[in-house]
């Protein structure tokens, strides 16, 4: 095993490698190839490094304005995927002209994991396209067509008065060979209580 001064070990296991957080009071799974990103922005960033696109991260609120006791205080499971949603589209809203968004709720469910939590899991697509001549005056001269398209997968858990969400994005058309592999990183998300 690996260890660094915040608190944070990671240890081999088949196929992939485990991330524990001790200070923030997280852990997860995630692909043993996959490499971190520092100053992404997010509590924590890991990227594959032959597909740009795929790639996850945690987000944890704020300790001195949440006070979450369940993951259940989001509301049911498909609120939590309005929100998944909602948090997608304003991330990636465009200001060019001529961009559409298409989006849609793939999957809301929850789980009791093994150490007694419940998590909300939240599947969405995403798609952009992009017209090829957004300053054209005739609308025949303004073709849209698709940008890209990706799959957005958030598991929500609340430990410690926070809320805590694993984020997974990967392009569409690798999901499926991948599939399995994404599944095992958010069924091992964990939020771990920590020692005040």
């Amino acid at each position: 095993m690996l260890s660094n001064s915040l608190g944070t070990v990671i240890a081999k296991s088949y196929g992939f490698r485990e991330y524990i957080d001790t200070f923030d009071g997280y852990s997860f799974k995630y692909p043993q190839n996959w490499i971190q990103v520092r100053g992404a922005g997010a509590e924590i960033f890991f990227r594959d490094p032959f597909v740009l696109d795929a790639n996850l991260s945690v987000e944890i609120s704020s300790p001195s304005s949440s006070r979450y006791q369940s993951v259940e205080d989001l509301g049911p499971p498909e609120e939590a995927g309005k929100r998944a949603l909602q948090q997608c589209l304003r991330e990636f809203m465009s200001t060019r002209l001529g961009v559409r968004r298409e989006s849609r709720i793939l999957s809301t469910t929850s789980r009791m994991a093994d150490d007694g939590r419940l998590y909300y899991q939240v599947e969405v697509n995403l798609k952009s396209y992009a017209n090829n001549n957004e300053l054209a005056i005739m609308p025949q001269d303004r073709v849209a067509s698709l940008e890209w398209d990706r799959r957005y997968l958030s598991v929500f858990g609340v430990g410690n008065n926070r809320l805590y969400e694993l984020r997974i994005q990967c392009p569409e058309n690798v999901f499926s060979e991948v599939e399995s592999g994404i599944h095992e990183v958010m069924n091992s998300f964990r939020v771990n209580t920590v020692a005040v």
